[in-house]
């Protein structure tokens, strides 16, 4: 059986591989037909050394020239969307309609087309001149950058597709894709693209890269390297705190999306006015895509009382009428039930599911906890296991200052929700709790569950430790994502000459906006 080849500068070659490893069909538990290698550190070295080559040249491309390449990988992947979005629904089990090609490609492509317009404006670069002591600065392209692409966006946030991959480059850095081994194929048809977009427009060889697998020891020694500039990762927790410890030790940046619960607090007016509703935009929201979203409703805080007890009943006959979803691959489909166990040890009980298996492949029934306010604080931490997958936990807690207790309890988080009623009997306990949420999550929504991440400039898709590395940065949201992978770079005293464009006297583009001795501004120096 042939092995895959990787993409090493700009050639696709056999890998120096230590293994192989086949991605698996999660609807019928099979192992599909292509296999792909394993790499051993040589196939690292290699890419690393050809990215610092390629960033040589791309730190000087204008991001006009980066902007035409991202375009052209655009109008070369709907070409091949159909191949795309069948290999990923292979691979994924995702339904081709309307998961993957009405709703995550044409996704990909836009955070792609918003990040070719981020680069060909340049003011993400946010250029500063101090005219009185002739100090200029501006964002500048970091380095090469590792992209860990996760298993469950195999394009939206593919490493050689999704949201990081985009912002790297957008900000000037050439990419060493790592796929994701739950879709590897999906990832390499974007490489191809990508690699071709790329001879088209004459971008640096290496400008994009693909290693499919790496042993974990070779995965910390890449993001520590002194060829890397930063490294982008969404995945487990645990895998990326060995890198990040990795990377952190070298100094190196690292932007990790890891794990979230998204505490939702429903007050008892909101139950009161609109239970019916609420069920149904959790049950949706929870059990969607089974669960397998970074911002899934893991968490659910209500107050004791006769509302939160039919909430409870209704979401639990729900649970049990939904049909079951099919999870990635058996890694998740353990690791949901292990998740479970830890729940349960802690004092959660099971009143929907509760046992693996259920739909097709792999699969586990949809399953929903309760436990009581008393039994979470006193294990808070084990109490905000995630469970990756169609479950949640509903938290009752005695009142609302011990509501709040739980609130100040909690780690950090990407979402966190406050539902609310309309006639403002909610409006005092929202006041007391706000507030305290406000400081554990990257994005507070009223009234909306937080599944959906829109692609925006406004959007934070981040949020405290653990959610993510840093609470600074988003990996959602033009042009703000293409920071992580930027240096502040400072120039004092250069030549007017020797400046990058967008610090020199005149606006290179007459768009650009600049921050001139304290004011924004279009206008060039006169």
């Amino acid at each position: 059986m042939t092995t895959q080849a990787v993409l090493i500068t700009d050639t696709w070659r056999a890998a120096d591989a230590g293994g192989t490893f086949q991605a698996h069909n999660p609807q019928t538990r099979e192992p599909l037909e292509a296999t792909y290698p394993v790499s051993k550190w040589s196939d690292c070295d290699k890419a690393l050394d050809a990215a610092a080559a390629a960033f040589e040249q791309m730190r000087s491309l204008s991001g006009e020239r980066i902007a035409e390449f991202l375009e052209k990988l655009v109008a070369r992947l709907e070409i091949r969307k159909d191949e795309i979005v069948q290999m990923a629904h292979a691979e994924t089990g995702y339904p081709i309609s309307p998961r993957l090609s009405d709703g995550e490609f044409p996704r990909t492509t836009n955070q792609l087309l918003q990040a070719a317009a981020a680069a060909r404006d340049g003011s993400w670069r946010t250029p500063t001149i101090d005219t009185s002591n002739n100090i200029r600065s501006y964002l500048g392209p970091i380095g090469p950058v590792a992209v860990f692409g996760p298993n469950n966006f195999p394009l939206a946030f593919g490493s050689a597709s999704g949201g990081d991959f985009a912002a790297a480059l957008a900000a000037g850095n050439p990419v060493i894709a790592k796929a994701n081994t739950s879709h590897p194929g999906t990832t390499q048809l974007f490489a191809e693209e990508a690699q071709a977009a790329a001879q088209e427009t004459d971008m640096p060889p290496a400008t994009v890269q693909l290693l499919y697998r790496t042993s974990h020891a070779d995965g910390e020694r890449l993001v520590s390297d002194p060829r890397i500039g930063a490294t982008g990762y969404t995945g487990s927790r645990g895998a990326g705190l060995k890198l990040k410890s990795a990377a952190d030790a070298a100094g190196k940046p690292i932007f990790l999306e890891l794990s979230s619960v998204n505490p939702v607090v429903i007050l008892p007016g909101a139950l009161g006015e609109r239970i019916a509703a609420i069920a149904d935009e959790f049950s949706a929201s929870c059990l969607m895509g089974t669960g397998q979203f970074c911002t899934n409703p893991g968490l659910v805080i209500l107050l004791k009382g006769h509302e939160s007890d039919s909430f409870v009943s209704t979401m639990a006959e729900k649970f049990k009428a939904a049909p079951v979803g099919t999870l990635l691959s058996e890694g998740v489909e353990k690791s949901l039930a292990d998740s479970l166990s830890t729940l349960e040890s802690v004092g959660a009980k099971c009143v929907a599911g509760g046992s693996l298996g259920g739909g097709k492949g792999y699969s586990h029934q949809n399953t929903l906890l309760v436990a009581s306010g008393s039994d979470f604080l006193a294990n808070s931490q084990s109490m905000q296991t995630e469970a990756f997958g169609n479950t949640s936990l509903l938290v009752i807690a005695d009142d609302l200052g011990q509501a709040c207790d739980i609130v100040d309890a909690l780690e950090g988080n990407l979402t966190g929700c406050i539902y609310s009623d309309t006639d403002g009997s909610d409006d005092a306990a929202y006041d007391r709790i706000a507030p305290r949420l406000r400081q554990k999550v990257g994005r507070l929504l009223n009234d909306k569950m937080p599944t959906g991440v829109a692609v925006s400039p406004a959007m934070n898709h981040g949020g405290p430790f653990p959610a993510t590395g840093h609470p600074l940065f988003t990996a959602v949201g033009i042009p703000a994502s293409l920071h992580r992978f930027a240096m502040l770079q400072c120039f004092d005293n250069v030549r007017p000459s020797r400046l990058p464009p967008e610090l020199q006297d005149a606006n290179p583009t007459g768009k650009l906006w600049r921050y001139i001795d304290g004011a924004w501004t279009q206008n060039s120096l006169t």
